[in-house]
């Protein structure tokens, strides 16, 4: 059982929904979002998943045109 199911709280600061995603740390340094506390980790509530998804589109695409 991993966190996520465990009820872990969003990492972004002041905010307190539940996580559904969890993303490396640094994944998030350019999306914008200022994540707190400390680990590997960053989990995200469905809000700012979005908001993480759609500031990283470009890079993700470029990175899976690489691979493939």
């Amino acid at each position: 059982m991993g966190k996520i199911e465990k009820g872990i709280v969003c990492s972004v600061t002041g905010c307190g929904q539940p996580g559904v995603r969890s993303i490396s740390r640094g994944q998030i340094a350019g999306s914008g979002l200022s994540a707190g506390g400390e680990g590997r980790r960053v989990y995200l509530c469905h809000e700012h998943y979005k908001v993480w998804k759609k500031s990283t589109k470009k890079d993700r695409d470029v990175e899976r045109a690489r691979w493939g």
